[in-house]
């Protein structure tokens, strides 16, 4: 395993910790669907900054476009329904059951990618399914 790999893991998992407790604020001060299409128009400049000051290609194919638009369309219907999740329930319960997309992202790409499916993966998303249970009790 890359050791960048595990650097831009905990990054993402820093982060995303960070956005759902201030989307939880935000979506108790304001409508939540607002807060979501704030917190991505925001991410969607910092990102596009982000793009021009690196050295990122602004190369693409169709099908690059065509999936990172898909993949855009899955983050919308998740920050909403994150959002509003947030809003009507617990935080620890509407984080700790959508961290669990990596179990949807492995059968994904089980089934659509042909990627394997180890024992070791499948004992870790076992674990990770009993863990949420035990958070959520």
């Amino acid at each position: 395993m890359n050791n960048s790999a595990v650097v831009f893991g905990l990054g993402t998992m820093i982060a995303w910790g960070f956005w759902i407790v201030f989307g939880d604020v935000a979506s108790n001060s304001i409508d939540p669907k607002t807060a979501a299409f704030i917190s991505y128009a925001t991410a969607a400049v910092v990102t596009g900054l982000f793009v021009v000051v690196t050295d990122a290609s602004l190369a693409v194919t169709n099908r690059g476009v065509l999936f990172a638009a898909v993949a855009g369309v899955a983050a919308a219907i998740g920050v909403v329904s994150t959002f509003i999740g947030v809003s009507v329930g617990p935080t620890a319960v509407v984080s700790t059951i959508g961290g669990m997309y990596f179990v949807t992202a492995a059968l994904i790409s089980t089934v659509a990618l042909g990627q394997p499916l180890s024992l070791n993966k499948v004992v870790g998303i076992g674990l990770a399914v009993a863990a949420i249970v035990v958070i959520n009790q």
